[in-house]
């Protein structure tokens, strides 16, 4: 079924409820919202389009972003939404990659784009532009019929290990992701809003479906930008609100001065990374039990499993703090196992790389059959996430399989040393990673943010975990290394701590 049917039958039921807002005030209701993505996808057929050809999008979070989303679905195409904060030349890759004919673009990120467009790129329109406002005087088309299978949303991996990949994610499996959010994560009532202050390419994108399907509110931040004060008097006007968001976003928020009345919010959900342990109690103690986890990937999105606020919230459970540290359980429309070197299913206890399977895993990568074939076996989903789960079907992640740390033929989970460093009041952020080591193979090594000594911080993991895990050198940095969306790059900290030991050793 073509997702872009709960936009048509919203508008003809209900055209005057509000759909779209920009700050505190409506910018469309589900008529407009409706008809502008019928006459875009009007304009896509007549640009001569075929069913199935993508259609990049390249653009901040803005009230059209979602018009444009719908359009191309309503045309029967796939949508190629990229990170907009992307280099020009990244964004060409993708371009080239996916065979877009037409992106649509920011103003000024029309720019960027150009000086990398590939040939097979055939008209960049900017939003806002004469050009994009001619496309809305086009004839409204019927939306087209579309199977399950078929591919709606091209969506292109970090790259952090190479190229980026376009996991290929299908109508039916942004259905069901939908429909999960609704079911084991946050239910919504016709008119309950959610703030896209997180990027529509990702994460936030995801959940317009859901609020769409139920007619809610997507409310856009006016300033385009996280500012916590804007955010909270967003919550005032929109009472009953949610957000997605990554966990650094989250610490922003309990950070700030400004006033907030928790009552205003329905829930906080984090994803992207975990949240650790100190900062979640941190969350609760300003907001109550409003929050949420899903542990998810690219390639089932936002869809793996899921720590619902009753978990979060349950302080009095004799068990709350192994839970809140835990990535939660196994959604309803997914099996989730942990499996061995052969991907065999290991016991509640054993470690070892998550897999999953159901209809949110993707089709596959998009013109790449041996990553496809690599990461898809035997119908699950090989995650390259390390983890275990518990004897009630709690999944702790330890870390990604290639963050763990092996030293003296130990392994060592960063993640866990992490944890216990910022217990430390003085610690603001930490990042644990292995340094090459010719006697050891690895060793710790912890990147500190923060005012607080190595002798202190060496007596406080001591005290908490096994001698062989604790960091064999601290750094301290004024800031810790992130993508767009707050998450610390591990990646790149091994290579500025590459760098560091060369220099000390010259």
């Amino acid at each position: 079924m073509n997702l872009a049917l709960w936009l048509e039958r919203a508008g003809a039921a209900h055209p005057g409820a509000p759909a779209i807002a920009v700050g505190a005030k409506v910018h469309a209701n589900y008529a407009m919202l409706a008809g502008k993505a019928a006459r875009i996808a009007g304009a896509l057929h007549a640009a001569g389009l075929k069913p199935g050809e993508r259609v990049a999008i390249v653009a901040k979070n803005h009230p059209d972003y979602i018009a444009i989303l719908y359009g191309i679905w309503h045309a029967g195409l796939a949508a190629v939404p990229a990170n907009a904060r992307l280099h020009g030349a990244e964004l060409g890759y993708i371009l080239e990659h996916s065979g877009a004919r037409i992106c649509f673009a920011s103003p000024g990120l029309d720019t960027e784009i150009s000086a990398h467009a590939p040939k097979s790129l055939e008209r960049l329109i900017t939003i806002g532009s004469p050009e994009y406002e001619r496309l809305l005087s086009a004839d409204a088309v019927p939306v087209a019929a579309k199977n399950g299978d078929d591919l709606a949303w091209l969506f292109y991996t970090s790259g952090t290990t190479g190229r980026p990949k376009g996991a290929m994610l299908t109508h039916r499996n942004l259905n069901w992701a939908a429909h999960a959010y609704l079911s084991d994560v946050d239910p919504a009532l016709p008119g309950d809003p959610i703030l896209h202050a997180a990027p529509l390419s990702h994460g936030s994108g995801i959940y317009v479906m859901p609020h769409i399907a139920r007619l809610g509110v997507n409310v856009i931040p006016e300033s385009g930008a996280f500012e916590p004060e804007e955010i909270f008097k967003l919550f005032a006007r929109w009472p009953r609100m949610s957000m997605f968001a990554a966990p650094t976003m989250i610490k922003r928020l309990v950070d700030s001065p400004a006033e907030c009345d928790p009552q205003n919010i329905r829930t906080l959900i984090w994803g992207g990374a975990p949240m650790y342990v100190e900062d979640v109690k941190k969350a609760l103690d300003r907001f109550g039990p409003r929050l949420a986890q899903i542990y998810g990937q690219g390639e089932s999105p936002m869809t793996i499993s899921t720590l619902s606020k009753e978990d979060v919230a349950a302080r009095d459970h004799p068990r709350w703090l192994e839970r809140v540290g835990s990535a939660g359980r196994a959604y309803a429309c997914v099996e989730v196992r942990i499996g061995d070197a052969e991907g065999r299913a290991l016991p509640p206890g054993e470690i070892g790389e998550i897999l999953c399977r159901g209809d949110v895993v993707m089709a596959g990568y998009w013109q790449n059959p041996d990553a496809s074939a690599s990461t898809l076996k035997d119908g699950w989903l090989h995650t390259g996430d390390v983890g275990a789960f518990d004897g009630e079907g709690y999944l702790t992640l330890k870390d990604r399989s290639k963050d763990m740390i092996i030293s003296g033929g130990s392994n060592i989970y960063p993640r866990e040393v992490e944890e216990v460093l910022l217990r430390h009041g003085k610690v603001r952020e930490v990042s644990v990673i292995g340094r090459p080591d010719q006697e050891w193979g690895e060793i710790v090594v912890a990147y500190v943010v923060g005012d607080a000594g190595s002798a202190e911080l060496d007596a406080l993991c001591l005290s908490q975990i096994a001698r062989f895990k604790r960091p064999k050198h601290y750094v301290f940095v004024d800031a810790l290394p992130k993508n767009n969306y707050g998450k610390i790059l591990k990646t790149d900290l091994r290579r500025l701590d590459a760098e560091q030991k060369e220099k000390a050793i010259g």
